[in-house]
């Protein structure tokens, strides 16, 4: 990491994004008790789609350029509504704190599609870093015991939605540089929530019959983890660069492993925790050694 004199308000916005994120994942499980995967990440993609169409016009965001919007839609699709669904889906089988951990390995996915399309680097130490990643994976599935088929299929879902991400993250270099971080964030959670309005009915009739713990629950996700930390980490990134402001995002998973076990019980076995742990040091190794870093959540 370089040196950087960190004032306070770079340290509250590490904090914010860590803690929002990682909240994220025990929070949908919550509301997950009342809602059908698809029926919540379309409710909280809109609500977070109303808030930022609001911003837009308040700091006057102009819209893109026509010729942008195919690639905007592809890129809002895969890092907003396949992985917010394929996540919710997930988590139906698998704790929130281990999806945590599986969401980790974006990066591995992101470096992986940045050398095959854009000819990036990728060092042999990387490689090994990604093979003790899914190594971990692998052995976190091992895990769960007696249970281990459904678990599997809640990985491959979580995994989905890690790939998802990546290409969201992969191949949003151009359009950052073009439109900036804020804008193009506003541009993708819309075009995301777009695709999810086919839901749209049934989520609201849902909505009638829920908890209020599961109501207060989809419009937190709505307002804060899909929101607030992409402005956090766009004001970090601007003020100290992209690799010191995503290198503290490896504390998510262990920040979400203890508020998973206050606010819902969960306590991952022995095993599985040894697999999230050998997965954040292979997704670390991998990171470190990639040649060239993907700007990554």
């Amino acid at each position: 990491m370089n040196k950087h004199n960190y004032n306070k308000s770079i340290y509250f916005a590490f904090g914010i994004t860590i803690l929002l994120w990682a909240s994220a994942f025990p929070v949908i499980k919550i509301a997950l008790n009342d809602f059908k995967a698809e029926h919540l990440s379309a409710l909280r993609l809109l609500i977070a789609a109303i808030i930022l169409f609001f911003l837009g016009i308040v700091r006057r965001i102009p819209l893109p350029n026509m010729r942008d919007i195919p690639f905007i839609l592809l890129l809002g699709f895969s890092g907003f509504t396949v992985y917010h669904t394929a996540l919710s889906i997930g988590e139906y089988y698998v704790s929130a704190g281990v999806a945590s951990l599986i969401v980790s390995t974006t990066p591995i996915f992101s470096a992986l599609l940045a050398t095959y399309f854009f000819k990036e680097r990728f060092s042999k130490l990387a490689w090994f870093g990604s093979l003790i990643a899914f190594l971990g994976v692998a052995l976190i599935s091992l895990g769960n015991g007696d249970k281990v088929n459904v678990f599997i299929v809640g990985i491959v879902l979580v995994l989905l939605a890690s790939f998802g991400e990546s290409v969201y993250f992969t191949f949003q270099k151009k359009f950052l540089d073009k439109y900036g971080f804020i804008p193009l964030t506003i541009y993708t959670i819309i075009t995301g929530a777009l695709f999810m309005l086919i839901f749209l009915p049934e989520s609201v009739s849902e909505m009638q019959s829920a908890h209020m713990t599961a109501i207060l629950s989809v419009f937190y996700l709505g307002a804060f983890p899909t929101v607030i930390p992409y402005i956090a980490l766009a004001y970090t990134i601007q003020k100290i660069g992209v690799s010191d402001a995503t290198i503290s995002l490896y504390l998510t998973p262990a920040i979400s492993l203890i508020l998973a076990y206050f606010m819902l019980g969960e306590m991952p076995t022995l095993v599985a925790m040894i697999g999230g742990i050998i997965t954040l040091i292979g997704v670390a190794i991998t990171s470190a050694n990639a040649e060239e870093s993907v700007d990554l959540k």
